[in-house]
């Protein structure tokens, strides 16, 4: 069956209704985001923690910030931690999906809303989308953001659309391996929903293949069905330049080939060679690419002595 797509998000009576006593986590991974982080913060502790009891923890994983990313969070009511400080035995490791591995070491939801914490124009209702087919449906494992995504340039004015990864990337190696999973509009979305029941059962890339790899071991395991989106309207962050995409590439092609059999021993590490023009000509500039991932968290030592069953 295909990916299930809701135009508009559940009731909030249905919601705070269906929700019972599901413990629901809001983790936010952030690197140098001061600018930012404290706003998608405060909205959604305003909304739904003290306006409306829908939020039980908001929790900020702080990935090695150099600027007060950590306290202007904390300032604005999250519990923040440190990645590097959340099972510092397992070795250190920087990425994306590093922190929202991290993450369910340190929460006690039955589900986890991930919000990115770079969100410009955005809403608060984002959560309670999001955690709509979760609360409702049982059948529902995971649950991803559709919408308008335009791009804002260093001036704030509206750039291209958003999603160059998706569209020249993770759509292409969806419609060849996974065509079962074709019919999600943003497979990339930082902003989406799972349960821990799910996600602690599979391995996390550290990097920026956490969204795809979600998706596609949901599909494995539960069914394509198991997956809902939600359109929540429109969406809006900061630009990323485009030799940043080019790393942020590897690690989702990583993640999906990793996840088809027979494709020998999965890598660390690739080296990425982009060109600069200098003086001298085209130069070279080789990047290292991370892709380890983690193991389950549910088999990890300690996990379930940390999170209640």
């Amino acid at each position: 069956m295909p990916v299930r797509t809701l135009a508009t998000p559940v009731d909030l009576d249905t919601l705070l209704a269906a929700k019972g006593t599901t413990r629901v986590s809001v983790v936010i991974p952030a690197r140098d985001e001061e600018a930012t982080v404290a706003d998608v913060v405060a909205g959604v502790r305003r909304a739904w923690v003290e306006e409306v009891p829908l939020v039980d923890e908001l929790v900020v994983i702080d990935s090695d910030s150099t600027d007060r990313t950590a306290e202007v969070a904390r300032a604005a009511g999250a519990t923040v931690h440190a990645a590097a400080d959340i099972a510092p035995a397992l070795g250190p490791a920087r990425g994306k999906g590093e922190a929202l591995w991290k993450s369910l070491h340190v929460t006690t939801g039955d589900v986890l809303v991930f919000l990115d914490a770079d969100l410009i124009e955005w809403g608060p209702h984002f959560v309670s989308g999001l955690l709509g087919p979760l609360l409702t449906e049982p059948s529902v494992m995971l649950v991803k953001a559709v919408y308008d995504r335009p791009l804002l340039d260093e001036q704030g004015h509206e750039a291209e659309s958003g999603g160059r990864v998706t569209e020249l990337v993770a759509r292409p190696l969806l419609a060849l391996h996974h065509p079962e999973l074709t019919g999600l509009v943003q497979p990339l979305a930082g902003e989406w929903a799972v349960r821990r029941a799910a996600i602690e059962r599979f391995s996390v890339p550290v990097g920026y293949g956490v969204e795809i790899a979600a998706l596609v071991d949901t599909a494995a395991a539960h069914g394509a069905d198991a997956i809902a989106q939600v359109d929540l309207g429109r969406r809006t962050h900061r630009h990323h330049r485009h030799d940043t995409l080019g790393p942020m590439a590897v690690q989702v092609v990583a993640a999906v080939e990793a996840r088809r059999g027979g494709r020998g021993e999965p890598r660390d590490a690739a080296v990425l060679t982009q060109y600069d023009r200098t003086a001298a000509g085209f130069t070279p500039r080789p990047r290292d690419v991370d892709l380890r991932e983690r193991p389950p968290a549910a088999a990890v030592d300690g996990y379930r002595t940390r999170v209640p069953a």
